[in-house]
């Protein structure tokens, strides 16, 4: 089973480059405070690593069989 990323937005992405605001939208963070929960794939982790002053990243560890 592939592993999964749990995200969290934690600051806002006022005043950020337009290519952050749209990297964050694109992982489907709207909000501060909204988690997603994505799998653990090179384009993700890619995303992840660009906005990851304004995220929190985690391996999920509650996943349902």
């Amino acid at each position: 089973m592939a592993r999964k990323l749990k995200i969290t937005l934690v600051k806002s992405m006022i005043g950020r480059p337009e290519k952050h605001k749209k990297i964050l939208v694109a992982m489907g963070l709207t909000k501060i405070g909204k988690t997603v929960v994505l799998e653990d794939t090179p384009a993700n982790l890619g995303m992840v690593n660009k906005v990851s002053h304004l995220i929190k990243a985690e391996e999920n560890t509650n996943e349902v069989a």
